[in-house]
């Protein structure tokens, strides 16, 4: 389970006149498994910063972030030694930002057999399920063994969905999954998604599109006031 707890977040600017500047104001929340969590709210309201928090990007100010990982044991991802929390990633997250970061000149099926490799898995192993996934979310076949710098925004959004889920994940965190899809990439995902869901995952996602997040989601919060409102 992921269990949220009194969490805020702020930044010391230093440009111009220095200032601190809270982005979470004691936010709680919990993300239980088989269960899709939703964020929404405007753009700014911190919906990315929680998820930053969680996978260990940023530092949480004040609070603490359980976490219940495969063995049972609790971990508090807010004060979390590094190693750890590398091992976390590697084994047991899945996070899907809002950009894709290319690697140049290696093809889009070896990009994200690379997860499952790092997990033990054969390559001919990972090039499979990365091909099988390629294909549910509609990349043509001639393009799987392009580079990925040469995709369009929504063909780099898909493969940056299949990177950050590939491995099943026990926790994923979507940030906007579907905001630069066409409908009928849109509907391949949520599918994926909610395969997630049925096997178990824990799913906290950042959304601007009520319409899918309604297709999946179980539970909502809008961001207000650097705080979590649950939507009834």
């Amino acid at each position: 389970m992921l269990i949220v707890n009194n969490l805020s977040k702020t930044f010391n600017m230093h440009v111009g006149a220095e200032k601190t500047i809270t982005c979470l104001d004691s936010v709680n929340l919990s993300v239980e498994p088989g269960q899709v969590v939703a964020l929404i709210g405007p753009s700014g309201s911190g919906k990315s910063s929680l998820l930053k928090c969680i996978y260990g990007t940023y530092l949480t100010t004040v609070g603490n972030i359980y976490y219940t990982d495969a063995n049972g044991s609790e971990h508090d991802l807010a004060n979390i030694d590094l190693q750890t929390m590398r091992h976390l990633r590697t084994r047991e997250f899945g996070y899907v930002s809002q950009f894709f970061h290319v690697i140049p000149r290696i093809a889009a099926v070896d990009v994200l057999s690379q997860p499952l490799i790092n997990r033990g898995w054969s390559s001919n192993d990972s090039a499979k399920r990365a091909k099988e996934l390629l294909s549910k979310v509609g990349i043509p076949e001639s393009l799987w063994n392009m580079y990925p710098s040469t995709f369009s925004g929504g063909e780099k959004q898909r493969l940056n969905i299949i990177y950050g889920i590939i491995t099943m994940p026990r926790l994923v965190l979507l940030d906007e999954p579907t905001a630069s899809l066409d409908p009928v990439s849109k509907r391949n995902v949520l599918d994926l998604i909610i395969e997630l869901k049925e096997q178990g995952s824990m799913i906290l996602g950042a959304f601007h599109d009520y319409e899918a997040m309604r297709v999946i989601a179980d539970k909502s919060y809008h961001v207000v006031t650097k705080n979590l409102e649950l939507v009834a």
